[in-house]
């Protein structure tokens, strides 16, 4: 990332002061009679990586649209960096810091890759809304190659998405939620569908992200998310069941029991 990207991150953190990147407290959603999600809190710092795991049906995607402002919550309350943002829109949580990635592709597949970058970068920009073609110098050509470079993608940064593997677009699209200097991130099923070889790629692109950056991702593949988190939150019919580093809940006997089938080794 540029010089002047990390500077303005830099300043944003500072005047986050102390505040953790994100706080659910008692956060509770239904859908009629139905709770995806009872009481759950979570404390994440900025800068924590962590895995939030659980089989389908746990409330995991849930839980990110409740973050991201997808859903509003029935009760409890979500603050991020600070500032309480429960019933925030989207969009007001991306202007203070907030990506996502979904577990469908969401691309422009008859554009190239810089293309999409680009317009990621341009979308979250002041002059969003300009008709004028970015000129030679430009600093949003500039930061979108930058995470092209990130997500390993520069030597096909002028092919059409239409033509990516899937584990190129899903690079992709890690790619676009960098856009525009966030402070956390939510990564939705990363690994889903992708080789052994994309996901060690998957792991390498995650690891090296900047110090600054925090996320939370969600995955089934106990291997990726262990080796890319510091902390694990493991859920269980929409509630938060337990928490710890990566080593204590890989070797938990309840975790192995109910999500390994005791097996997991």
């Amino acid at each position: 990332m540029s010089t002047a990207t990390v500077r303005s991150v830099s300043e944003r953190l500072s005047a986050a002061g102390t505040a953790n990147a994100l706080e659910l407290r008692g956060v509770t959603k239904r859908f009629g009679a139905l709770a995806a999600l009872t009481d759950v809190t979570i404390t994440v710092k900025p800068g924590e990586r962590r895995a939030v795991l659980g089989s389908n049906g746990a409330g995991k995607t849930t839980l990110f649209n409740c973050v991201t402002g997808d859903f509003l919550p029935t009760s409890g309350t979500i603050r991020l960096f600070g500032e309480d943002v429960t019933n925030f829109p989207a969009h007001e949580r991306i202007r203070r810091g907030l990506r996502r990635t979904y577990q469908i592709s969401l691309l422009f597949t008859g554009l190239t890759v810089f293309d999409n970058v680009y317009l990621a970068c341009r979308g979250v920009s002041r002059g969003r809304f300009s008709m004028l073609r970015p000129r030679k110098g430009d600093t949003l050509v500039q930061s979108a190659y930058e995470l092209i470079e990130a997500v390993h993608l520069s030597d096909i940064a002028q092919i059409k998405v239409s033509e990516l593997s899937y584990g190129q677009q899903r690079q992709l699209e890690i790619a676009l939620a960098l856009a525009g200097a966030p402070r956390f991130v939510l990564f939705d099923e990363p690994a889903a569908g992708l080789s052994p070889k994309e996901r060690a790629e998957l792991v390498e692109i995650l690891t090296n992200l900047p110090s600054h950056i925090g996320y939370i991702i969600i995955e089934h593949d106990m291997d990726v998310a262990l080796r890319v988190a510091e902390t694990v939150s493991m859920m269980h019919n929409g509630r938060i069941f337990k928490e710890g580093l990566p080593s204590e809940i890989e070797s938990d006997p309840e975790v192995q029991e109910l999500y390994l089938g005791g097996g997991h080794g």
